[in-house]
C-alpha cells in the first residue's frame, strides 16, 4: 500500500495553504485566512491542541472565496450566502446547473449571471424591502446617507434603508445618524492612501490586488469598530 493510501486525505498547515495559493492569490496572508474563517467562510479541523488542519476541501473553499473577491467584487457576506446554499446541497441563486465551486468556472462562466445579480430598485420596491416609509426615505436622501442613479436604488441603498428603518425604531433618526456617514469617508480615505501604489498601477493585475486588499482593509475596520463599540457597552454593566 503506497504511502499516500496509508495517511488518507491530505492534511495542510496554514504555510502550506499559502503556498497552493500564492500563484493565484500573491497577496494573500495568514492572517486573511484567519479572517475569513472567523467570519465562518472555512472552518478547518483543529487538533486537540488547537493547530488548525487544513483539508483540499477547504484550499477550494477559500479559492472560491477569493476569486469572487477579485474577479467579481462580490461582498463576504454575498459570497457566505452561497457558500451556506452548496453546504446544503442547493443551487446558490444565479449559479447555472453546469458550474462547479472553482474560481475558474467562476471567472469564465459566471462573469455575466453574478454580475446581473446586481439589482436596481424603484423608490417603492426599496421602501417595500426595508420596511422604511415615504418619509423616512425622503430624510435619507436628504441627509446623503442613500442616493439614486435614475431614480433606481442599489443593494447598497437597501441595506442602509433596512438598517435606518430599524434603527427609527429605536428612536434614531436619519439627523442622529449622519456621523456614519461622515466615518465611512474618513475610513474610505484611510483605504484609499493604503493601497495607491496599487491603484496608481495601470496593469489589471495591480488593480484586481488593490480592490482585495482595500476590501480586507474595510472588513478589518468594520471588525475594529464593532471590537470598540462593544467593548464599550461591556463596560456599562460593570
Amino acid at each position: 500500500m503506497a504511502q499516500a493510501e496509508r495517511r488518507g486525505p491530505q492534511v495542510l498547515n496554514i504555510g502550506e495553504v499559502l503556498a497552493q495559493l500564492s500563484d493565484d492569490f500573491p497577496s494573500m496572508t495568514a492572517s486573511k485566512i484567519r479572517f475569513l474563517e472567523e467570519k465562518g467562510l472555512i472552518n478547518p479541523r483543529r487538533t486537540a491542541a488547537g493547530y488548525r488542519q487544513y483539508a483540499d476541501s477547504d484550499v477550494e473553499r477559500l479559492r472560491f472565496v477569493l476569486a469572487l473577491q477579485r474577479d467579481q467584487y462580490l461582498p463576504l457576506k454575498v459570497i457566505k450566502d452561497y457558500l451556506d446554499a452548496i453546504d446544503r446541497g442547493e443551487r446558490p441563486e444565479n449559479l447555472s446547473a453546469g458550474v462547479s465551486v472553482s474560481p475558474r468556472a467562476v471567472s469564465d462562466e459566471l462573469a455575466t449571471e453574478l454580475h446581473n445579480r446586481v439589482r436596481r430598485l424603484t423608490a417603492e420596491e426599496l421602501r417595500a424591502e426595508s420596511g422604511a416609509s415615504v418619509a423616512l426615505l425622503e430624510a435619507l436622501l436628504s441627509y446623503g446617507l442613500v442616493s439614486h442613479v435614475n431614480g433606481t436604488f442599489d443593494e447598497h441603498a437597501l441595506q442602509v434603508a433596512c438598517a435606518c428603518a430599524q434603527l427609527e425604531g429605536h428612536g434614531l433618526e436619519p439627523r442622529h445618524l449622519r456621523p456614519f456617514q461622515a466615518a465611512a469617508e474618513r475610513e474610505f480615505g484611510l483605504v484609499e492612501r493604503a493601497v495607491a501604489t496599487l491603484t496608481s498601477r495601470k496593469d489589471a493585475a495591480s488593480r484586481a490586488r488593490a480592490a482585495e486588499t482595500a476590501r480586507e482593509i474595510s472588513d478589518l475596520c468594520l471588525s475594529l469598530h464593532q471590537a470598540l463599540v462593544h467593548d464599550r457597552i461591556a463596560r456599562m454593566d460593570s
